[in-house]
């Protein structure tokens, strides 16, 4: 048997962003191609935009 999701609660000021910025979009969309973005941009996705893996996910100490 599968689980719901888990509902996830936004922010005023996230939720405003959602309403004025992307208007009749979808905002379970608007919300993955986000994470997605902030993925990739972390370093969590290799160039093909598949999560890494082992020691590729280890990050350098800043």
């Amino acid at each position: 048997m599968t689980e719901r999701p888990t509902p996830v609660y936004l922010d005023a000021q996230t939720a405003e962003i959602l309403a004025r910025c992307y208007r009749g979009q979808a905002k379970r969309d608007v919300i993955a191609r986000a994470v997605r973005l902030l993925a990739a941009a972390d370093g969590h996705l290799d160039p093909s935009g598949r999560i890494k893996t082992g020691r590729e996910t280890r990050r350098s100490p800043q």
